[in-house]
This record gives structure tokens, sequence and C-alpha cells, in this order.
């Protein structure tokens, strides 16, 4: 079967072609969701390129080709390492609350959420992307800016013919008489759509009114200029141009917080990565103000003490130890980790062996009822899309990159003339204070809003080194999910030692802390063992697809690279070289 996503690979100045299976690789490789923007680093790795540079060029090709999540209006996060240094360092590019926002400013005097927390300007956190892009070209890129930016201004301005799966999705954001059962799965609400704005149904509708089909051609020249711009004067032209007085205009206009001088004060940050180990391999992940890294690494500490391998990855005994992991790691998440700017996270401790060996103790046979772990009361009760790319070179660097606008196409909302999306990541902080509730609502005082900060992600771009060589570049998309998708790529690669492609396609499974629900992807868990589950305590649940984890694993013996887009989600197959 060939991936579903896009991966393309390349050995310099060899003219023959090497017998290799679709997913194996010789020297280099970019994976993501998207063919034409996968093309788009290997062919700066053709042309002498690094990982970083590759990683750049793939995500902005993305915010041409993969409008649900590919972004410039957005922000995400960057794990990089760096082998001739032999180093693991990151990048924090994670939106910001305007200077105006305020805590309680998506909430009435009852505390009902009001309108304008999902969707249009007032739902957008200042964009984090662009800047990302350019401290990580900054510190460690080797190929001109303007030749990294040069890809997406061609996809934008000459238009690429689109999958079936965009058509699909553009059609249900565009007509509300859309068929239910053509809508994607990472649509987002159907309440909210592009059709709803004018300015978003100018840079996505046909030209002629109907509706898209596989190969139609979508060309963006609003977004084409806005990148040849970008890519003429560098990042600052988003963040001080003509771009910024075209985001503050539209803000202004239609009753969001971004201003000029919001644009203007926004940086990036290079922050130290978070750092375990797994059956003697090094993890490293994303730090706050990201979850992710935090949680997988909890949550493996906690895992590493049981022999999960002579259980099995589907086993009762398997499923349980994880959810009870998982349940105590997301609960760390809700409570102990923010914006490191604004609220202390005693890192060190939280990713320690002995932390992990305190949570563990409190492990039993049977379930944890969710709500015993909190030491504050959970009210009764009164949903995202990202993408992940990674990339590997011939010199051993790599990148796991994951950004997103939040729910898919973000706030729905294209900044006019400039035609991008905002993200609606506003949403990611705790929009309701002191409320948590059993359905996952969580109120939690560290993530409230605040002027400046940045808010909590659960993003997990993860690299692992084995004896000082990439072992495995990996994330994925799926809000609160990520980190789960992440757990059980590792635990499928380095506990159960299963095949590169097979440690992908695996299902998966997730459990939140809140809503306490386990939750089993797919249909191929057997009866018994989600019975024997119920039985251990756990509420179990289904889902068809969680994560899209386009991953990197190197087999460490041959060195041979596996390119591995996952198949989850119904996208474009790459060609390779």
């Amino acid at each position: 079967m060939r991936p579903s996503a896009a991966v393309v690979w390349l050995v310099p100045f060899l003219l023959v072609v090497v017998p290799c299976r679709a997913d194996e690789f010789r020297r280099h490789v970019a994976v993501s969701q998207e063919r034409h923007a996968s093309e788009a680093g290997r062919d700066v790795m053709r042309a002498g390129g690094n990982a970083v540079d590759a990683a750049i060029a793939t995500a902005f090709a993305l915010a041409v080709t993969h409008p649900a999540a590919g972004n410039i209006g957005g922000g995400g996060f960057i794990v990089a390492y760096l082998a001739d240094r032999h180093d693991v360092l990151t990048i924090d590019f994670r939106e910001a609350a305007p200077l105006a926002a305020t805590e309680r400013m998506y909430v009435d005097t009852q505390g009902a959420l009001l309108p304008g927390h999902r969707t249009g300007p007032r739902a957008a956190g200042v964009p984090g992307t662009v800047r990302g892009l350019g401290l990580a070209h900054e510190r460690w890129g080797t190929q001109p800016w303007a030749t990294l930016v040069a890809p997406a201004v061609k996809l934008a301005r000459d238009g690429f013919p689109i999958s079936d799966t965009l058509a699909r999705s553009l059609n249900a954001q565009l007509f509300r008489n859309a068929d239910p059962t053509d809508v994607p799965e990472d649509l987002g609400p159907r309440a909210h759509r592009l059709g709803d704005f004018p300015a978003s149904v100018k840079a996505f509708q046909k030209a002629d009114g109907t509706p898209w089909k596989a190969g139609d051609r979508l060309v963006q020249p609003d977004l084409a200029a806005t990148l040849e711009r970008i890519a003429l004067v560098g990042p600052d032209e988003f963040y001080r141009g003509e771009t910024a007085q075209m985001i503050a205009a539209d803000s202004q206009s239609n009753g969001g917080l971004i201003t000029l001088e919001d644009l203007a004060r926004y940086q990036a940050k290079v922050r130290a990565p978070v750092h375990g180990t797994y059956r003697g391999k090094d993890i490293y992940g994303m730090g706050p103000t990201a979850s992710g890294g935090i949680v997988t690494l909890l949550a493996l500490n906690i895992l590493e003490r049981f022999d999960l391998r002579a259980s099995g990855p589907g086993s009762t005994e398997t499923l349980h130890r994880v959810a009870e992991a998982s349940k105590r790691a997301f609960f760390v998440r809700a409570t102990a980790i923010a914006d490191p700017d604004f609220v202390p996270v005693p890192v060190e401790k939280l990713v320690s062996k002995a932390y992990a060996n305190e949570l563990a103790a409190t492990m039993t046979d049977q379930a944890t009822p969710s709500a015993k772990l909190a030491p504050f009361p959970i009210e009764r009760p009164e949903g995202n899309d990202t993408t992940h790319l990674s990339t590997l070179d011939g010199s051993g660097n790599a990148v796991a990159l994951t950004y997103t606008l939040e729910e898919g196409y973000g706030a729905k909302s294209v900044v006019p003339g400039a035609g991008f999306l905002l993200n609606n990541e506003m949403g990611d902080f705790n929009l309701m204070p002191g409320k948590t509730t059993t359905r996952g609502t969580i109120g939690t005082p560290a993530n409230l809003i605040a002027p400046g900060k940045r808010m909590l992600s659960s993003q997990a771009p993860t690299i692992v080194l084995e004896a000082g060589k990439v072992r495995v570049v990996t994330g994925s998309p799926g809000g609160r999910t990520i980190p789960s998708t992440v757990l059980w790529v590792l635990l499928h690669t380095l506990e159960f030692q299963l095949a590169p492609r097979a440690a992908v396609d695996a299902p998966r499974a997730h459990h939140p802390w809140f809503p306490d629900a386990l939750v089993l992807e797919g249909t191929s868990w057997e009866e018994t063992t989600k019975q024997a589950l119920r039985d251990r305590g756990h509420v179990v649940r289904g889902v068809s697809i969680q994560g899209d984890a386009n991953t990197i694993i190197v087999d460490p013996a041959t060195g041979l690279i596996h390119g591995l887009a996952d198949r989850r989600r119904k996208t474009e197959t790459a060609s390779g070289d």
C-alpha cells in the first residue's frame, strides 16, 4: 500500500534508481501531509540545504497547499537536532494573547461563553509562524531566505491541482448544502465556515462559483503577493510592514484585538528542550509553552517500570497501564504547565524518574477515577487541526516541526488583501476561570488569559537519539490527543519493536484525564479486551482516527531511513527520486 501523505527523498549526484520500498530512503527525507510541500523540502536538500532549510520551505509551502492547518497566520514549535554540535535546540513560536486581552474576555457575567471565541479576528492570537521560521533560519539555516520561501510563492501564484480531500474540505466550508458525509474529520464545527467571511470566499472560492473537484487548480494571488513581500523583505515585513498593516486594520474593523504594537512586539523564543530517557534512548521534546513534551516523557517514565512488551501492545494489561499513566500525565498538564514567562513550571521535577515513581505508586489494577486526582471539585458539565512535518538530511541533522491554526481553517477569517487565514488559538486558553468539568473544560489557573501570554499547547514534536544519532523524528496533529499519538509511536518503535511502517500504522489509544474515558482508535480491538477494561473500571469509547504522525524512523543497524507518511488522513501520495 502506498503512504497516504507526502514523502520525498534525495541522493545527491546519483543518476541510477536504487531499488527501495516506497517508504525507504538512503540519505535525505522530508515527510509532511501534502506532496507539493514535501517536494519543496526535497528540492532544498537537493540544492545543498540542510534539514532546517527543508523544514522552512516545507512549512511555507504547506501554508499554500494545506490551508486547513498549514499557515503563516498561526504558530507552533520546532525541535531540531544539529549533528555537528551534537545538540538539540527548540524554538517556541506559539501565538500570544494581544495586549488588550483580559482573563474573562470570552465569558459573560453569568460565566457563559460569549460569541467570538472561535471565529473571526477576535478569536486570533498574535501569529508566530513567520517569526519562528525566521529565527530558525537566522540561527541554523544555510540557504538564502528568499530561496526557501520561493516554492510557496510559486505554488500560490501559479496554483496547484488539488486533491479530492481538499476539494471536499473546501466545498464543505464554502457551501452550506455540502453532503455531510463528504466533510473530512478535521473540518471543525460545521456552524462556522469560510463561507461566512467575504475575504475567505474571495480567497478560496472558484472563479465561476461552482464546487471544487479533484484536479482543479487553486490559485491564491493575494497570498502569493504576501509571501513575495516576506521573501524579499524578511520576517519583519509580516510584523512591521504592509502585511502587519493589513492584519491590524482587519482586526480593528472586525472586533479583534491585534494591533500594530502587538505585532511589532512579538518574538519567537529559543527555549531549552525537555529531555528524558526510555530503555536507554534519549527522548527530546518541546518544553512549555508546549505541554506535549512533558506529558509524553512523564508517561514514558511511568511506563518504563513495566514489561509492556511481554504483555503486548493490544493487551488489557498494556492498555490499562498506558491509560493510567496518561491520566496522571494529563492531570499534570492541566494543573502545572503554562507559559513559563508567566507561570513557574517545575520542568526538571515533572520529567524526573523520581516524580514518575510517586505517580506510579498510586496506580493499581483498577482504573483510578479521574476526579480523585484533583485537589479541587470537578463540576458537572452544562473540540482542532494541526499539521506536523519531519525532515532529516544527509549530515544527520533533523527537524520535528508542528504548527497550527487550532481548528480546521482556524478562525475561518482570511485577512482581506493578504490571502491567509487567522488562527483561533485564543480558545486554547482556559476561557472559563475556575470551571473544570467532566466533559473536558479546564478552568485551572495556570493557563488563564493574560496580555502577551502564550496559550498552552498539546503539540509534541519529538526527536529520539540512539548512541548520538537520530533514531526517530515524529509529531502529530490532534489537540489533546497529540501526546498520546506520539507516545504510541514511540512505544510501538522502542518498546514493542514493530517494523517502522507497522509502528506508525498500529492503532492508538488516548486518555485525557477529563473526560474520564479511554478512547480506542479503530475497530481492530478485541471485544474481550474492551470488556476486560470495563471490568477494571474504565469507560471505553471509540474513535475512527487518532492523529497523523508523519514520522522518520532510522534503522540503527543499517542506517536505512524510513520516511513514514501516516495513512490515516486521505492525502496525496508523493513520488520519489
